[in-house]
């Protein structure tokens, strides 16, 4: 029942007010969601040309509120400092001003602001911040040109697609060498890719498709917009920052024309044996039924690449032979176990079912379970003098968050060793609170009992995944 304050003013309820709100949000996303419908419709019907007419959709002020409630709420603010909720108070006039600007052209892309992050090996990755606009500005572009491109990814891309993700990637991988000929497995890695994209063959891929002076003029600015590290500001003549919204689908984009489009046309006329590919954003693999082909797509690739400015990590790139018959013909020739790759997290192995048949193994990569160990020692030194089930609260999300990605078949034990080793790091932080702190080992094991959850399993055999996904 409305209340009498609200009958005498003459208002509806509070109730009825939020549920018009909750349909009129939903109604906004339809309306978007059909907009972005009507793009791909036109980039299928126009196959091979160029679209003219985009920008619109970019500065609608609709999906420009849509793009800030999908950026991340407590994400470091950029040159500008303006944090996401600073940007929130009077947010409708803020979104009509920028859409605006938009329009006419008055827009300004910001210097991007650049910190450094220690990598595991000693070496630094450079991550780029930009200003909240223009990151509400870039996702608002990316799903516009993703609509677009979309329809043109091939089928092998994984990375930073709708529907798809790192484990639909890794299913293929096991499936494709399980059930196709494939003995040998060319592991590639693109040196600093996001950093050495050159700027002007990005924007002659983009114009191959888009013809929107607006949207080319847009993507240049953020290109050209530079990057403030220590308080200087640089120019750069090639790369798109890591944290930008865009610069997954530009990078993406990239390598749609320079490998993806390159590879398909080589496996079908220059290849002898049979060819799988899987792509997950700048990590390659590819297999071969023959070494030669190996060896011969590896010369080519480097050449391929190095005509765009990239180049291919020697430390990181290997042709191993790996597949149905390497156990058998390296045990032949006294060479041993088939050797191993990593790959989005996993190190895959060669296996053997019950009965004796072959199968892709996977367990997670040592590196990445003791950079994981790392950052936990060191959230539990900060955490010292919190009440246990404060921090036992903690450790229980950092345990589901690693189940939920390294939960696949076959990885069980694995991911017991991580909880037990995450449990006696908890151990010894709790007898570093005091001098006198006694903590036995009972008593863990209640905590761990209370806090710790066991290993599950929360992904299906790629065979399942990947049939029920790719029905062909």
């Amino acid at each position: 029942m409305p209340s009498l304050a609200e009958g005498a003013e003459g208002r509806g309820s509070t109730k009825g007010k939020m549920m018009q709100e909750a349909r009129s949000r939903t109604q906004r996303r339809k309306d978007l969601q059909e907009r972005l419908d009507r793009v791909r419709q036109a980039a299928r019907r126009k196959a091979g040309g160029r679209l003219t007419a985009l920008w619109h959709h970019v500065y609608d002020v609709d999906r420009l509120r849509e793009s800030y409630f999908a950026l991340r709420r407590k994400a470091s603010p950029g040159v500008d400092g303006v944090t996401w909720s600073a940007y929130g108070e009077d947010l409708e006039a803020k979104l009509q001003d920028l859409s605006g600007r938009l329009q006419r052209g008055a827009y300004r892309a910001r210097p991007v602001r650049r910190i450094t992050i220690p990598k595991p090996d000693g070496r630094k990755r450079l991550i780029g911040i930009p200003a909240l606009e223009d990151k509400l500005v870039q996702r608002a572009t990316a799903e516009v040109l993703g609509a677009v491109y979309e329809a043109e990814m091939l089928g092998f891309s994984y990375g930073f697609r709708p529907g798809r993700g790192a484990h639909q990637a890794l299913d293929a991988v096991s499936y494709a060498i399980q059930r196709r000929k494939v003995s040998w497995v060319l592991d590639a890695d693109i040196r600093g890719f996001f950093d050495a994209i050159d700027h002007g063959w990005l924007v002659k891929m983009i114009e191959h498709r888009i013809a929107d002076r607006r949207v080319i003029r847009h993507i240049k600015k953020w290109l050209s917009a530079g990057v403030l590290e220590d308080g200087k500001k640089h120019y750069v003549e090639s790369g798109t920052p890591q944290g930008g919204s865009i610069s997954p689908l530009l990078g993406n984009l990239y390598l749609h024309y320079v490998f993806d489009l390159w590879v398909e046309q080589w496996r079908r006329r220059q290849a002898n044996g049979e060819v799988i590919v899987v792509r997950y954003a700048d990590d390659l693999l590819v297999g071969f039924q023959t070494r030669a082909d190996g060896e011969r797509f590896q010369h080519e690739l480097c050449e391929r690449l190095q005509r765009f400015g990239l180049e291919l990590n020697a430390g990181k790139t290997r042709l191993i032979e790996f597949g149905r018959f390497a156990a058998q013909t390296r045990k032949k020739r006294g060479a041993g176990k088939p050797e191993t790759f990593d790959f989005l997290g996993f190190t895959h192995y060669c296996g053997q079912t019950r009965k004796g048949g072959f199968i892709v193994r996977r367990k997670s990569m040592a590196k990445r379970v003791r950079n994981k160990r790392k950052q936990v020692k060191l959230e539990l030194r900060r955490r010292l003098h919190d009440p246990p089930p404060q921090v036992g609260a903690w450790l229980q999300q950092v345990l589901r968050g690693h189940y939920q990605y390294y939960g696949v078949p076959g990885n069980t034990r694995a991911m017991s060793n991580f909880r037990y080793q995450v449990l006696r790091l908890w151990h010894r932080s709790l007898k570093r609170r005091s001098h006198k702190a006694r903590v036995l080992w009972p008593q863990m094991a209640r905590l761990a009992k209370r806090w710790l959850p066991y290993p599950a399993i929360v992904h299906p055999y790629p065979a399942a995944r990947f049939c029920a996904l790719d029905p062909r």
